[in-house]
């Protein structure tokens, strides 16, 4: 760790002076799909995978105009529906603070259930200069949940995407969420991040890599812009709740990740991933290791490196593309390899040892020549056994949850997404249409990444005739529509009515959630509930 920080040291006393923009922008699909006009026009050469993005000249204009929609100029002092609670502004710096209710009720018609929510945050940010820009928020929750969100708290012990969960009352939880992020960008092509956050990489809403879904996590970032080359490389110290060690606390690791997107042209653009993720303690084995520094390496592909330690460590690679047909229409993809066996991949033999998942989806803005109405249709999948290890410690997971898509993997999901906003009014839809297999009878099937790859549920006598959706076969069906009216642009602050219908069956049980809740809300942290089960009831 001193390693790491003389680094970080080294960079601020390097750095030039040139003048530069830096503001960061959290990110939550339902507030970037605004900005995808911009974003995705055929006319610039925008990088547009790695979320959260760095408010630049190009995308100005549009975010100071949703950040300050209705705002009189002429107008001194603050304002409740465009001000933030304090706003404090000098010629070398800013300061904002907010308070963030989160307060809600909600009735699940199916389960004959009423539902709450009561979250109160507070969020403090601003900048020095126009290099550096900070943002802390903190939130205290509780909430009583429709049955299937229930379920998957109870057997992962997170509320998902958040924090641990802990019970209140016979049916509710409580916890606690953070954020914190510094970002300083010295030179136009330069950004240096440091806090707890999530970083999602990809152009769906959906992602195969490394998505926004698991909880936060502190983290060390170096994102580097030479024109048409942009480069991202990513330290993060994670949690691995699921075996606490000798004194009974979580098990720590660590993991880097690369990526690098080459925009070849005004349409077409081609991207490169790695991942390696190694643990502190091995619960197995009782080893423990520290920061290992050969992964300080911030050139792409460290799986070399991995291998010359002895390939002790779980590596992941990964590859995206996106072809810009017109202004109105993007198709995009990804592909993550885990693991394979040349013997085998190029056959239908369905060994286990081929493990990957890939990603294809058009997206575009204006649908229909309506401004403002944005839509994606994407297609995920991922075989058994993907993101799963040798070690438990070393799955693909952050704080017992995914870090790719949060269904695990051994899955097929197909999703729609409409967005319109006019004016301060935000309408979204959503159809999610998912099969996937449960593990049954005591054997692993595939999609609990959390299970022993080396153990799949036709071993010993073979590791083929593995296939997508084997198992315990599930469907599930999940709809959702949500109309808001934003009262503060700055913090997201809304009055927001959402109506949830989800259903799913396979041989051993059959759920259905109908839910509507409303509420008032703000900030722009993602909440996810279009989740599949984890494991059988």
């Amino acid at each position: 760790m001193k390693k790491i920080f003389s680094i970080i040291l080294l960079l601020f006393s390097i750095i030039g002076i040139a003048s530069a923009q830096s503001e960061y922008q959290p990110y939550s699909y339902q507030f970037y799909q605004k900005l995808n006009a911009d974003l995705y026009s055929t006319q610039t050469r925008e990088h547009t995978a790695i979320k959260s993005l760095i408010i630049d000249s190009l995308l100005r204009h549009r975010y100071d105009s949703l950040m300050n929609y209705g705002t009189n100029n002429s107008q001194n002092g603050w304002n409740f529906f465009s001000s933030h609670l304090i706003d404090v502004k000098s010629p070398k710096s800013t300061f904002y603070l907010d308070v963030l209710p989160d307060l809600g009720i909600g009735r699940d018609f199916s389960g004959k259930l009423t539902t709450n929510a009561t979250s109160v945050g507070l969020q403090v940010g601003g900048t020095f200069g126009d290099k550096l820009y900070y943002n802390i928020s903190g939130y205290q929750n509780s909430a009583i949940f429709p049955q299937y969100l229930s379920t998957y708290i109870n057997q992962v012990g997170i509320v998902p995407g958040q924090a641990y969960a802990r019970t209140y009352q016979n049916n509710g939880y409580d916890w606690s969420y953070l954020t914190a992020v510094l970002s300083y960008t010295p030179v136009k092509f330069l950004n240096i991040s440091a806090g707890r956050d999530k970083t999602f990489i990809g152009d769906g809403y959906r992602s195969e890599l490394l998505s926004d879904y698991a909880s936060p996590y502190p983290f060390f970032k170096l994102t580097a812009t030479l024109g048409n080359v942009k480069y991202m490389a990513l330290w993060a110290y994670m949690n691995d709740p699921y075996y606490a060690n000798a004194t009974g606390n979580d098990v720590k690791k660590w993991a880097v990740f690369h990526y690098l997107d080459w925009n070849i042209s005004n349409r077409l653009s081609f991207g490169l991933f790695d991942s390696i993720i190694w643990y502190t303690v091995d619960n197995e084995t009782g080893r423990s290791r520290g920061f290992d520094v050969t992964y300080l390496n911030p050139i792409l592909f460290l799986r070399p490196v991995e291998a010359a330690n002895g390939s002790p460590d779980n590596a992941l690679l990964g590859a995206t593309g996106k072809y810009k047909i017109s202004d109105g229409v993007t198709f995009y993809g990804q592909f993550a390899l885990d693991e394979f066996q040349s013997q085998y991949f190029f056959s239908n033999d369905g060994s286990s040892r081929n493990k990957y998942g890939w990603q294809l989806g058009v997206r575009g803005p204006n649908l229909f020549a309506v401004k403002g109405l944005n839509y994606l249709l994407e297609y995920n999948t991922a075989k058994p056994y993907t993101y799963s290890e040798h070690s438990i410690t070393e799955n693909y997971s952050d704080n017992n949850e995914p870090l790719a898509h949060p269904w695990g993997a051994n899955f097929r999901e197909l999703v729609a997404l409409l967005n319109y906003s006019y004016k301060r009014f935000d309408i979204s839809a959503e159809a999610d249409f998912g099969r996937y297999g449960l593990d049954v009878n005591g054997l692993n099937y595939g999609k609990d990444i959390f299970q022993l790859y080396d153990y799949p549920a036709r071993y010993p006598a073979t590791i083929l005739g593995n296939y997508t959706g084997q198992g315990l076969t599930t469907n599930m069906v999940y709809a959702e529509a949500k109309v808001a009216y934003v009262l503060n642009p700055k913090y997201n602050l809304r009055i927001e009515l959402d109506g949830i219908y989800r259903t799913e069956n396979n041989s051993q049980f059959s759920d259905k959630t109908t839910w509507l809740t409303i509420g008032i809300r703000s900030s722009f942290r993602a909440v996810y509930n279009d989740l599949a089960s984890y494991r059988t009831h």
